[in-house]
């Protein structure tokens, strides 16, 4: 009797153990993401809800992944009463755990130092297109381009669908053009805040102390929807 008591309570604690594994990792993460994407689309650019054959959630299949494709592939421009005003470049980098710092129904105004610009990676907001021009551009940016370790940086993107947008307005904002524009200057940058919950473990906020992470946090501007080369700030033209 007692080994079957034994036995019961074992495959009890195995019950329970394998639940909470399934409700961690199925956790709800739609506070990172909250509005509804769909309701903030601009009717007049209703063809972007369906972009050269990609929906607006890619080709993902898990609801998590869905949610967050929706909202880097948003193609509506933030208006003035979207922007977070209390969210700056240096705030964003602050040290510490930033899961619920800001806001994805928020848009933000911020200015760094372009470290980089390069295509993004195949993803499946993109719905997995190899070609460049059907790929995100990633901008990485600095506070202080004297400090550029990679944990030091953050990720700002162009989305396909935006840079359509652009084009149609006369603006070249391919990758290429992008890189010969920006890199190694100060620009301001406009968008929508959103947490990359795909990189957490890459971001030195949530994952401190990893050994391979390359970015800062992973908050983005995702996607940005003005960049514009201004001077260096005035508070850094001072300290050096």
């Amino acid at each position: 009797m007692k080994s079957q008591w034994r036995l019961l309570y074992a495959a009890l604690v195995i019950i329970l153990i394998v639940g909470l594994v399934y409700a961690y990792m199925h956790r709800d993460t739609s506070h990172f993401y909250r509005g509804d994407v769909i309701d903030q689309v601009d009717s007049s650019a209703a063809e972007y809800i369906v972009f050269d054959g990609c929906p607006q959630q890619g080709d993902a299949q898990s609801e998590k992944a869905i949610l967050l494709n929706q909202f880097k592939n948003r193609f509506n421009f933030p208006g003035e009463s979207d922007f977070d005003t209390t969210v700056t470049l240096d705030a964003i980098m602050q040290i510490g755990d930033d899961r619920d710092r800001w806001s994805a129904d928020h848009a933000a105004r911020i200015t760094g130092y372009v470290y980089d610009v390069k295509h993004g990676g195949i993803e499946t907001c993109n719905c997995r297109e190899k070609e460049d021009r059907d790929k995100d551009t990633h901008i990485e940016i600095l506070l202080d381009p004297m400090h550029d370790d990679r944990t030091l940086r953050m990720v700002v993107e162009v989305t396909p669908r935006i840079r359509d947008i652009m084009d149609r307005r006369g603006e070249n904002w391919s990758t290429q053009a992008l890189r010969d524009r920006l890199l190694g200057r100060w620009v301001e940058i406009e968008g929508w805040m959103m947490f990359d919950d795909e990189h957490t473990d890459n971001a030195e906020n949530t994952n401190p102390g990893n050994e391979r992470n390359w970015r800062g946090t992973a908050w983005e501007i995702h996607p940005a929807t003005k960049l514009t080369v201004v001077d260096r700030p005035q508070a850094e033209t001072q300290s050096n």
